[in-house]
C-alpha cells in the first residue's frame, strides 16, 4: 500500500505542480503564457486521455508490468523536460512523460484493491485518495518553494528521483501479477484497439475544448464543433462496445445503480472540488494580498483535513456501510460552498479557511465509502479498467469545473466593464478585486448546486432494492 500510495502522489504532484513553472518558463524561452500552457496542457490531456486504454492493458498482461514501465517512461520524461533546449522539446517531453503518467494512475488502485479483502476495500480506497487529495493539493505549494530556490527547470527534474524511488520500491515490493480468470469477462480475446482509440480521442477532444473555451467563446464555431466531434467520437465508441467481441470498457458495468450513478456523484464532486482550489489562490493573492507562501499555509488545513478523514471514513464504511459517511460529506461540502459563496472584497481569512476546511473534510468523507462502492460491483478481472475510468471521470470533471468556473468569473469580470481575464485580478487595479470577488460568489453558488446533483445521485444510488452487487454483497 506504501509503494502504491507513494508512486501515486508523484505522479499527482507532478501533474498539479507545473503550472507554478509556467511564468519563468515563458521569460526563459521569451514565448507568450498561451504557448507555455501547452507543457501543462499537453500532459493532462494524454493522462486522461490513455487512462482506460492503460487500464484494461494492465487487466490483460499485469498490473506490475504496466506500473512499471510507467514510471521508466515517467523518469525519462522529466529528464527530458528538464534538460530540454527548447519550448517545444519541453512540450514533446511532458506529452510522452504524460504517458507514462496514465500508466501508474490507471493501476494503482486496481494494484491496492486487488492485494486486500474486500471487507478492506473502503480502508484501501481512503488512503489512495487522501495520496491523490495531497498531491493535488500539496503541487503547487511545494512547486511554488522549488521554483523560487532552485528555478523553473528543477520542477520537472524533481520527477526523476522521487520516481526513480518509486520505481525501485516497485521492483522489490510489488507482486508479479497474471491476469484473473472470470466467466464472465473478454480478458482472453484480446485489447480492443479500436476502442482504445475512439475513447482516447473523445476525451482528448473534449479536454482539448473545456480548457479552451473559456478564451474562445462558448459559441464560437470552433469550440461547437469541437464539442460536436467529441460528442460524435463518444457515440461511435460506445456503438462499437457493444459489437465488439472483446470491448475495452464493458457497459453492463453501467447497468449496475451503484456503479453508474456513484460515478455521476462523483464527477459533479470532483467537478466542484477542484474549480475551488484553482480560483483561490487568484482570491488570496490578488484580492486579500497574501504571498504565495501565505496562500500555501491557508490552504494546508485543507490537505491535512483530507489525509486525516480519508482514512477514517473508508475504514468506517467497510463496518457500517457507506451510505451515512457519503451524506455527511455531501453536507460538509455543500456547507463550505455556502460559505464560500458568501466571499468577498473584505472577507475575513478565518471564513475562508473555514470555507475550504469544510470543503477537505467533505471530500475526505465522501470520496473513499462512494468509491469503495462503484469499485465493490467489478470483478477483480475487470478492476484495471474500472479503477482507470474511475480516475478518468475525476481527470474530466476536474477540467471541467475549472473551465466552467473561469468562465463564470470572467464573464461577470467582462460584464462590469473590467478586463475578462485572471491576469487581471493579479496585476491590481481599482475596482477589479470587488468584481472578480462578486464574480467567485456566483461561481462558488453555481458549484453547489452541482454538489446538489452528486446528492440526488448518491440518493438514487441507494434507494431501491439492491440488486447486482458483485463483489460487495458477496
Amino acid at each position: 500500500m506504501a509503494t502504491v500510495a507513494v508512486g501515486t502522489f508523484v505522479s499527482v504532484l507532478d501533474q498539479t505542480g507545473v503550472s507554478l513553472a509556467l511564468p519563468e518558463l515563458a521569460i526563459h524561452f521569451g514565448a507568450t503564457i498561451p504557448a507555455v500552457q501547452w507543457v501543462a496542457l499537453g500532459f493532462i490531456l494524454v493522462t486522461g486521455s490513455l487512462l482506460m486504454p492503460m487500464g484494461r492493458l494492465s487487466d490483460l498482461i499485469g498490473r506490475k508490468r504496466v506500473y512499471v514501465l510507467g514510471f521508466i517512461i515517467f523518469i525519462m520524461g522529466a529528464l527530458l523536460s528538464g534538460f530540454s533546449p527548447s519550448l517545444s522539446g519541453v512540450i514533446a517531453s511532458r506529452i510522452f512523460q504524460g504517458a507514462g503518467a496514465a500508466m501508474i494512475q490507471a493501476t494503482g488502485m486496481a494494484i491496492a484493491i486487488s492485494n486486500f479483502p474486500s471487507i478492506e476495500r473502503g480502508k484501501v480506497v481512503g488512503m489512495f485518495m487522501t495520496m491523490v487529495g495531497i498531491g493535488a493539493v500539496g503541487g503547487p505549494v511545494v512547486s511554488g518553494v522549488v521554483v523560487d530556490f532552485l528555478g523553473w527547470r528543477s520542477v520537472f527534474l524533481m520527477g526523476a528521483p522521487l520516481g526513480s524511488i518509486s520505481l525501485i520500491t516497485a521492483i522489490l515490493v510489488l507482486n508479479h501479477d497474471r491476469p484473473a480468470a472470470s466467466n464472465n469477462t473478454s480478458t482472453s480475446k484480446g485489447f480492443d484497439w479500436l476502442g482504445a482509440f475512439l475513447s482516447s480521442a473523445s476525451v482528448a477532444v473534449f479536454l482539448l475544448v473545456m480548457t479552451n473555451a473559456y478564451q474562445l467563446g462558448w459559441t464560437s464555431p470552433i469550440v461547437l464543433s469541437a464539442f460536436v466531434a467529441a460528442l460524435a467520437l463518444f457515440v461511435t465508441f460506445l456503438y462499437w462496445e457493444t459489437r465488439t467481441s472483446a470491448p475495452m470498457l464493458e457497459l453492463d458495468l453501467f447497468k449496475n445503480r451503484l456503479f453508474s450513478l456513484g460515478s455521476a456523484a462523483s464527477f459533479f464532486i470532483f467537478l466542484a472540488g477542484t474549480a475551488v482550489f484553482s480560483l483561490m489562490p487568484f482570491y488570496l493573492q490578488g484580492v486579500a494580498g497574501l504571498s504565495p507562501g501565505q496562500t500555501g499555509l491557508l490552504i494546508a488545513p485543507t490537505m491535512v483535513m483530507f489525509a486525516i478523514i480519508g482514512p477514517i471514513s473508508g475504514r468506517l464504511s467497510d463496518r457500517h456501510g457507506p451510505k451515512r459517511f457519503e451524506y455527511v460529506g455531501l453536507a460538509l461540502l455543500l456547507a463550505g460552498m455556502l460559505i464560500l459563496g458568501t466571499i468577498s472584497e473584505s472577507s475575513r481569512l478565518y471564513v475562508i479557511l473555514l470555507g475550504l476546511i469544510f470543503q477537505g473534510a467533505g471530500m475526505g468523507t465522501f470520496n473513499p465509502p462512494n468509491q469503495s462502492s462503484i469499485l465493490g460491483t467489478v470483478d477483480l478481472s475487470r478492476i484495471g479498467v474500472a479503477t482507470a475510468f474511475t480516475n478518468m471521470v475525476r481527470n474530466t470533471a476536474n477540467v471541467t469545473g475549472i473551465g466552467l468556473a473561469i468562465t463564470i468569473v470572467t464573464m461577470r469580470m467582462g460584464a462590469l466593464g473590467f478586463e475578462p481575464s485572471l491576469d487581471a485580478v493579479t496585476g491590481g487595479g481599482e475596482g477589479v478585486g470587488a468584481a472578480f470577488s462578486q464574480g467567485l460568489r456566483i461561481a462558488f453558488l453555481t458549484l453547489g448546486a452541482f454538489i446538489a446533483l452528486a446528492a440526488v445521485s448518491t440518493w438514487l444510488k441507494h434507494t431501491g432494492k439492491p440488486a447486482s452487487l458483485g463483489i460487495a454483497e458477496t
